[in-house]
């Protein structure tokens, strides 16, 4: 049917941009006009298209700011704004609202800019894979057997990281393949479908890497990858992939395990970095902009606090505290924890010296009498001079604390390393699979890998999931008992399985995309009522002849683990 459209309508694909204008040509493959703008005419144009892949899909979804991510930040307690820029502030109200789908409703361009444009470069992907192909079977190359690989792997792998976004995103997508017709629009399938398909394309990623070529850095915006490390980070990302999918409790208890175990396993060994380059055209987008100021990217108390180990009543105030006072009602307070991410000290002035009035990101944010290069290497939180408080948005998002890890990118004018997936994120996939599965006291020996190193005494040696972790009455994380927001919510100590949840959020924080948003919502520690996916934008559907702009109003998040 939908092919059919296409013929009667060949207006079709101006009419959508989530959907590549290559698509619309009729059989470009079977008949080369040479005279036709915008295809390759030979294999080493296929190789300069596939080449730009990677850079588009950045760019596309992490190299600006009107995106999903800087929603998904505040729907996951990873960020915090009141500011109506990139519909934050309508996110972040707690009750949670619905992503509305209705013709121009205020978020329209930030919910269709990764559909639409992951949508888009993954259907290039899937035209320069078939026509790839079809010049290797004609007996032509890219230049040796070992760089025609190269490049269909680095094309599929596009693919399916394309692929993988928009169904860890949104409730359905459109899957695009090497065996469609260029004439053909696929229709749309859900989400589980979308990941089964980008996990083929990893797969075939993986397949096509066997003696390739080394990737040319400038590919991937860092160093040359050779073989074994672009494996890595295949595997890595499927393990990503498999797991953030699910969008409750029991789909992430559901997920493959023992598959997850077995991709982190052979993954990444060091962080995967791309190095923003304003130059040459790799951008930092929201990374930059949360960094702007205070009203831009807040820290919230909710999952940040329970590192904090003040008690009840401490004329600081306290974590212990700040749970039990109402959500209109809430009142920062100091945190005091072992965890050497955040500043140590007493007071807001002790604190403020580790980074004194610098905004600039560590290491050049660091005052070198008071913190040393190593300590100054893991300091992620700076409590912000008194100047920049913000006074302004709801109670539960207003404290003392920014997420500085990542600001030298901003002080660099958008240059600088950031970290697309890290070597943390890998190990606690691993980690979560291995406790999933019953091989608790082999998870810990990863989870102490950021834990002890942070200053907070391991959990090597716990196997079950009931011994609290270590620390006494200053235990990293204490976490409140259910419900919350109540005078009678207590603080436990977390087990294990709270240490890892822990260690990831803090490793995570604003690296990758939205990684917080798809742990907390396979966690269930999403505040109650968020939405867990975004429906098809109204500008696809409509594309499509179908009128039904729905919301994904049934698809919301029940009361949090901690019952917030």
């Amino acid at each position: 049917m939908l092919k059919r459209i296409v013929t009667k309508l060949p207006a079709l694909c101006a009419l959508t941009l989530a959907l590549s204008v290559i698509a619309c040509r009729n059989e470009p493959l079977a008949v080369r006009n040479t005279d036709q703008p915008g295809l390759p005419r030979s294999p080493s144009e296929e190789e300069t298209f596939i080449s730009k892949l990677m850079q588009q899909e950045w760019n596309s979804h992490q190299g600006v700011s009107g995106n999903i991510a800087t929603q998904a930040s505040v729907l996951s307690l990873e960020s915090y704004s009141a500011l109506a820029n990139f519909s934050m502030g309508a996110r972040a109200t707690i009750p949670r609202g619905t992503i509305s789908n209705s013709l121009g409703n205020s978020a329209q361009t930030e919910n269709f800019r990764d559909y639409d444009f992951l949508t888009r470069n993954g259907r290039s992907a899937a035209n320069l894979i078939k026509g790839l192909q079809a010049f290797i079977a004609a007996g032509q190359t890219t230049g040796t057997n070992a760089t025609n690989t190269r490049d269909l792997s680095f094309a599929y792998y596009a693919l399916g990281y394309a692929i993988g976004y928009v169904s860890l995103i949104y409730d359905s997508t459109a899957i695009a393949t090497p065996q469609l017709e260029t004439s053909e629009i696929p229709p749309l399938s859900t989400s589980k479908a979308g990941i089964v398909a980008a996990l083929q394309m990893l797969d075939s990623a993986q397949k096509y890497a066997a003696g390739m070529a080394v990737i040319p850095g400038g590919w991937v915006s860092g160093s040359d990858i050779n073989e074994a490390r672009w494996i890595q980070i295949i595997r890595s990302h499927r393990a990503r992939f498999r797991t953030s999918v699910a969008r409750t409790p029991t789909e992430r208890a559901a997920v493959d395990w023992n598959a997850v175990i077995a991709d982190a396993a052979a993954g990444i060994t060091t962080d995967f970095i791309i190095n923003a380059d304003a130059t040459t055209g790799w951008f930092t987008g929201w990374r930059s902009q949360f960094a702007v100021g205070t009203t831009w990217s807040q820290m919230t108390p909710m999952l940040l606090g329970m590192g904090d180990t003040s008690k009840v009543g401490d004329p600081l105030g306290s974590y212990a505290d700040w749970v039990r006072q109402s959500l209109a009602g809430k009142t920062p307070f100091l945190m005091r924890t072992p965890d050497l991410r955040f500043p140590s000290g007493e007071s807001r002035t002790a604190q403020q010296a580790y980074t004194g009035t610098s905004r600039a990101g560590p290491p050049n944010g660091c005052v070198a009498t008071v913190v040393t290069p190593a300590r100054c290497a893991i300091l992620y939180f700076r409590n912000r001079i008194l100047g920049e408080d913000n006074v302004g948005g709801d109670p539960f998002g207003i404290w003392y604390y920014d997420n500085w890890r990542f600001w030298t990118i901003r002080d660099k004018a958008g240059n600088g390393p950031i970290i697309e997936m890290s070597i943390a994120e890998n190990d606690l996939l691993r980690a979560e699979g291995l406790i999933r599965t019953g091989k608790i006291a082999e998870a810990a020996v990863l989870i102490d890998k950021t834990r002890t190193r942070s200053g907070l005494p391991g959990v090597t040696g716990i196997a079950d999931l009931t011994t609290p972790v270590p620390g006494g009455s200053a235990c990293v994380p204490r976490v409140p008992v259910p419900p919350a927001h109540v005078a009678t919510t207590q603080l436990v100590c977390g087990n294990i399985f709270e240490a890892l949840k822990w260690e990831k959020r803090l490793e995570t924080a604003f690296t990758g995309y939205a990684q917080w948003y798809f742990d907390n919502r396979g966690w269930g520690d999403l505040p109650q009522n968020t939405v867990y996916e975004w429906p098809v934008p109204w500008q696809d559907l409509s594309a499509r002849l179908n009128t039904n702009f729905y919301t994904t109003t049934g698809s919301r998040a029940g009361p949090s683990t901690y019952g917030f």
